[in-house]
C-alpha cells in the first residue's frame, strides 16, 4: 500500500476528513473531530497509528512484532503503530476499518446515526 492509496482508503469513510494540526508532515484523519488515524505520509518506512481494541491490540503485537507495536507517542493501551509495509495490504485495510469503526462506536448516537455505520 502506498501512502496515495492509504490517504485515499482513510478518506474514502463517511464524514472523514484529513487535518494537520500537529504540522503539514503529519496527516490526521478525523471522523466527527475525533482521530482514528495518523501518518507521516512521507515517512520510509510508512507507518500508521490507528486505533485497536485493547485484547486486539496485544494479540496483533504478538502476531506481527516486526510490524506492529505500541502506539508511538500514543495511549499504547488503545494505539498500535502499524509499519505499512511489514503486512498485506489487505490486513492493514481491515485495521484502518476497525479503528474507523471503534471512534464511530465512541461517537454520540445522534453523530453515528448521520453516518452510515450503526
Amino acid at each position: 500500500m502506498t501512502p496515495e492509496q492509504l490517504r485515499a482508503f482513510c478518506l474514502g469513510f463517511e464524514a472523514a476528513v484529513e487535518e494537520f494540526p500537529f504540522g503539514p508532515e503529519t496527516s490526521v484523519f478525523k471522523v466527527a473531530g475525533k482521530m482514528f488515524a495518523l501518518s507521516a505520509l512521507d515517512a520510509r518506512p510508512l507507518a500508521v497509528n490507528l486505533k485497536c481494541e485493547p485484547e486486539n491490540a496485544v494479540r496483533l503485537r504478538a502476531e506481527h512484532p516486526d510490524a506492529v507495536a505500541p502506539g508511538y507517542h500514543m495511549n499504547k493501551r488503545h494505539w498500535n503503530t502499524v509499519t505499512v509495509p511489514a503486512l498485506p495490504a489487505a490486513l492493514v485495510r481491515e485495521l484502518v476499518e476497525d479503528s474507523y469503526d471503534l471512534v464511530v462506536a465512541g461517537l454520540p448516537r445522534a453523530a453515528r446515526l448521520r453516518l452510515d455505520r450503526p
